[in-house]
């Protein structure tokens, strides 16, 4: 099996090169490094990795705009958005950019083997207090127009629908599995089938079509 092919972007050296040793040591090959959000873009399109490990406070362009760039592209790598910054308006912009996955550099080392593994296999690293803050924004903010157009469950089977709902509270294809007594790759299945019927490119914008839908509401009734 080849390993995981990742570009590191952070616009400081010695934060580059940890990130590198951490990931090495777990059998993922870092090709390319980027000290701004513009050199991310460039290495990443010319080098072609699986993840890019992407700052979200760089020079010339920050984390955010590189991820949108990169995801425009659609053979653009997958992006985990690694920062310092707990705050809510980095999770939601690096979220609506693109990103996969959202993760704090003062997580257990191994945590970022396993997130970039995450993402890279086109899952969402969606952690659950990230979920709840989507959650806590979508409830606070004032109630959204009916929707006048097509409603995005129409075509859903009832287990698919099943199968949104539990996303969109945050679960893991293994706690999904567990809530439903099926295989992890029957989940699998239905979470792929569930977002080409939503017209969503991941999971992550499968919790917001969610929420924007009217399918999760307060309680978590659907």
């Amino acid at each position: 099996m080849q390993p995981l092919r990742v570009v590191v972007a952070d616009d400081h050296a010695l934060v580059r090169s940890g990130i590198t040793g951490l990931l090495e040591a777990g059998d993922v090959e870092v090709v390319g490094e980027a000290a701004d959000g513009v050199e991310a873009v460039e290495v990443a399109l010319r080098l072609r990795p699986d993840v890019v490990v992407m700052d979200v406070r760089m020079p010339r362009l920050d984390g955010i705009e590189a991820t949108r760039r990169l995801r425009r592209d659609p053979g653009g790598p997958q992006v985990l958005v690694l920062t310092t910054f707990d705050l809510d308006e980095y999770v939601f912009r690096a979220l609506e950019a693109g990103a996969a996955g959202f993760l704090l550099k003062d997580a257990p080392p191994g945590r970022l083997v396993e997130a970039v593994r995450t993402v890279a296999d086109g899952d969402a690293l969606l952690a659950p207090a990230v979920t709840r803050r989507l959650v806590e924004r979508h409830l606070s903010a004032p109630a959204p127009a009916p929707a006048t157009g097509p409603d995005p469950a129409a075509d859903l089977s009832p287990r698919e629908r099943e199968v949104w709902l539990l996303v969109a509270q945050g679960l893991s294809n293994a706690e999904i599995a567990g809530t439903l007594v099926v295989t992890e790759a029957t989940v699998k299945a239905h979470v792929t089938r569930l977002l080409a019927k939503l017209g969503v490119r991941d999971r992550v914008q499968a919790v917001v079509r969610a929420y924007e839908s009217g399918l999760v509401r307060p309680g978590g009734a659907g």
